[in-house]
């Protein structure tokens, strides 16, 4: 049975409230922590995302459960050290201005690169979120 529920404020048990606004436009869409290799992807937690697929050093598929309305969704993430012991950044591609594939509804690739010298890297822990 569908249905509709109207309401201006969204509140817990304990009196938290927030704006149904923020329920409905600030909160991840999908997220992800995983630990990247090029044998296999391990996935730490996450939500509405189905797998990770490993496509060379430093670039990565993130699989999302449920697509997304279209393809202009934002992303942030943050990565570990490499075995370098090397921070790095991760992003989109778009983010990045990597040349590699685009976002879709369905899928997003990302890249992790080493802050200090732009060389993909595999870092030891990913984490990134996708907001719409």
């Amino acid at each position: 049975m569908a249905g509709t529920v109207a309401a201006d404020v969204l509140m817990d048990g304990a009196g938290n409230s927030t704006a149904m606004d923020n329920a409905i436009y600030g909160s991840a869409k999908a997220w992800v922590n995983f630990n990247p290799s090029a044998g296999s992807i391990t996935l730490n937690s996450s939500y509405n995302v189905s797998s990770v697929t490993y496509s060379g050093v430093g670039y990565y598929v993130v699989n999302f459960t449920n697509a997304f309305a279209d393809n202009k969704y934002a992303s942030a993430g943050a990565a570990s050290p490499d075995s370098g012991g090397y921070s790095s950044i991760v992003g989109t591609n778009e983010t990045l201005n990597a040349v590699y594939s685009a976002q879709t509804t369905t899928t997003c690739p990302i890249a992790a690169i080493r802050s200090y010298s732009n060389v993909l890297t595999n870092p030891y822990v990913v984490c990134i979120a996708f907001f719409r």
